[in-house]
């Protein structure tokens, strides 16, 4: 068996919440007070206290930073993250952070990596729970890390580029691909930027439909709201290793519903929205129906916790009357995530590991457009560019 942290972002995210739910699960408390001097960062104070949210016992951290520069290049944090005694792992880790951050903060203001200034993010503290948490996970003995999906919040916040919607363009961006949800409503920010590239680098997508718990703790958001807890809970548990993941299948539903009434935009939209909703996969198949029509069949694979949610969004979202479910057997080769540099780009691959012990990579196809894109090359050499850098 293998280590695992399960984030379950209830109230969002964020990096001093990450490293406050870290030190609830055990993380030793000299290792947040001393991070500071071990970074090489002089004159913050760090505060390790208890506080209830929602009248749940949480710890939180606070780092009480003296004026600093407007902003850094991504050059000057690097040369942080660089100098400090973590292990390489770790810093690989939390400049690709950093590098996500950056690459998407450019892409916003039409600029390039290169003259970007972080702002709150390149801040003292949101170097330190970067580096923090990645660094806690490691210090727990965490191989695996899965989050839950994440409530966006809602209303406006104030940033040093003005007043933004919430989530701002930045967290958006951050948390493309992974499943989230709006409001809750008057809840304001709840995910920043930090937590979003954390949660991006980090996880390796839903919690497992099994496991152990071995520890849970809470790490307290600023908010303390009245009808709810403002804190990010981690689960410290014990996962299948790879090799009971490749020998055991797991259980989903498929669930089927064929229509002959529904326009190609509205099959797309349905299935657009099923797979943000957190489907396994949703597949559209032609079909003959009654009375010699052509029709199309929804094909839903779901996790036995997503079954209700997903046949009633297809009940109301689509044309269809009603929608066949049956359980089928599922073996789910172990996989990673890892990210490469291509042409000065981060392109992400997926590596999956056969039975025979080989693998497979895939260069993840929205990373191939933008560099693409981006260097003007064709997605073949970009793609034959990162399966070479995954080989190195």
């Amino acid at each position: 068996m293998s280590r695992i942290a399960i984030l379950d972002p209830m109230s969002g995210i964020a990096g001093d919440m990450c490293l406050g739910a870290l030190l609830d699960v055990g993380l030793d408390e000299r290792f947040v007070r001393e991070l500071p001097t071990t970074l090489g960062i002089a004159d913050v104070q760090v505060s390790v206290s208890s506080v209830s949210r929602g009248q749940i016992a949480c710890k939180k951290v606070e780092f009480a930073v003296p004026p600093q520069p407007h902003g850094r290049h991504l050059k000057h944090i690097r040369a942080i993250v660089e100098a400090t005694s973590a292990p390489d792992t770790v810093k690989a880790k939390a400049m690709e952070c950093f590098t996500l951050i950056t690459e998407c903060e450019a892409a916003i203001h039409g600029t390039t990596v290169e003259r970007v200034h972080l702002h709150e993010v390149g801040s003292v503290d949101a170097i330190l729970d970067i580096v923090g948490t990645i660094w806690g996970l490691q210090q727990l003995g965490v191989a695996h890390v899965y989050c839950g999906t994440i409530p966006l919040g809602d209303g406006f916040v104030d940033t040093q580029h003005g007043r933004m919607a919430v989530p701002t363009a930045a967290t958006l961006r951050l948390l493309e691909g992974l499943p989230v949800r709006p409001g809750p409503d008057g809840s304001g920010e709840l995910v920043t930027p930090t937590g979003a590239a954390l949660v991006r680098v980090l996880s390796e997508g839903p919690p497992p439909h099994e496991f152990i718990p071995i520890k849970s703790g809470f790490g307290a958001g600023t908010k303390d709201f009245t009808d709810r807890a403002n804190a990010l809970r981690i689960i410290l548990a014990d996962g299948l290793s790879d090799e009971e993941m490749v020998r055991t299948p797991a259980v989903a539903f498929v669930l089927a519903a064929d229509m002959d009434d529904a326009t190609g935009e509205e099959l797309s939209a349905v299935a657009n929205a099923l797979r943000a909703a957190g489907a396994l996969d949703v597949t559209l198949l032609s079909v003959l129906m009654k009375k010699g029509r052509p029709g199309t069949r929804i094909e839903v694979l779901a996790d036995a916790e997503q079954v209700e949610v997903l046949e009633t969004m297809l009940l109301r979202e689509s044309t269809t009357i009603g929608v066949r479910r049956y359980p089928v057997g599922r073996r789910v080769l172990p996989r990673e995530s890892v990210a490469v540099d291509v042409l000065g780009h981060r392109v992400g691959l997926k590596v999956v590991t056969l039975p025979d012990g080989t693998t497979r990579a895939k260069p993840e196809s929205d990373d191939v457009d933008r560099v693409a894109e981006a260097t003007g090359r064709t997605r073949r050499e970009i793609v034959e560019l990162a399966l070479r850098a995954g080989r190195k």
